[in-house]
């Protein structure tokens, strides 16, 4: 089975929309969406959940009968998480899990739970198989969620006796882009041609190659900018990491994401076909 993961070194690049093209191409891989943070593949690929998983991340703090409302918690408390009353409470939308008050609590009225931090889903789409998650808003452990994402569609491939296991990766160089290069077979760079996409492509493929995962990149939007994919060229020659292929400018692409068209048609879809050619 092989693996192959879509990342780019910052937001914006048409990543997504390269994945999903990528997941019509195969026509029958299994699919993980690594981008926990912020995922939106599952609004091209229109996915069915057939199951919904809790992910259990870090541990919250927890306010137990034995509260003798004296206060310390409260004062000490500098994510204001703590919640005055007869017995105070705890609100987990704002605890850190720092467990202070825990260490501090003289009644040993507090405890350290194990919190739901998020969700995760098994679903089937049109093209295949599809895992995906959802990290609650300010919690943390998204590598370990991008890990069990990861975990599970292998399973799911090798019940399958799937031959891909398609990867679409949170931008930038985080704890979630390390997690989803794990085990890859190789990275698949989508670069933008301007002066922070050159700069951020530089650091992720840095990132790759730290953990000894092959690159190749793609070169999106190629002809608004001639000068820096002249750049991003010399700099890819520099590393030793191939330029797969360059996707045109299609302003009809826009036009297609905001009416929820997928599979996607015009030039820039054909480009992303020819550089699917070239990866598999």
């Amino acid at each position: 089975m092989k693996q192959i993961t879509v990342i780019s070194g910052k937001g914006g690049t048409g990543k997504t929309t390269i994945t999903a093209t990528f997941a019509y191409l195969a026509g029958n891989s299994v699919i993980a969406d690594c981008d926990v943070d912020a995922p939106n593949l599952h609004i091209l690929l229109k996915p069915r959940i057939m199951r919904e998983e809790p992910f259990m991340g870090g541990r919250k703090a927890f306010i137990t009968s034995d509260c003798n409302a004296c206060g310390l918690c409260y004062e000490l408390c500098r994510f204001d998480a703590i919640v005055p009353g007869d017995i105070y409470s705890v609100d987990e939308t704002r605890c850190e899990g720092c467990a202070l008050c825990f260490n501090a609590c003289p009644s040993k009225a507090v405890e350290m739970r194990v919190a739901q931090s998020g969700k995760i889903f098994i679903s089937e789409t049109d093209y295949g198989p599809m895992v995906h998650a959802l990290l609650n808003p300010g919690e943390e452990n998204s590598g370990k969620l991008v890990s069990e994402v990861r975990e599970k569609a292998k399973l799911i491939a090798e019940e399958k006796k799937a031959k891909l296991l398609l990867l679409d990766g949170a931008p930038g160089i985080g704890c979630p882009v390390i997690a989803s290069l794990a085990n890859t077979d190789i990275a698949v760079v989508v670069a933008e041609p301007t002066l922070s996409g050159i700069s951020d492509m530089g650091r992720v493929l840095d990132l790759a190659e730290h953990f000894r995962v092959e690159s190749v990149v793609i070169i999106n939007k190629h002809d608004l900018n001639p000068d820096v994919v002249k750049e991003i060229e010399k700099l890819c020659a520099t590393k030793g990491v191939e330029v797969l292929g360059k996707i045109p400018y299609d302003a009809s692409i826009p036009e297609q994401l905001s009416k929820l068209s997928f599979p996607f048609e015009g030039e820039a879809a054909k480009a992303i076909a020819d550089v699917w050619e070239c990866l598999m």
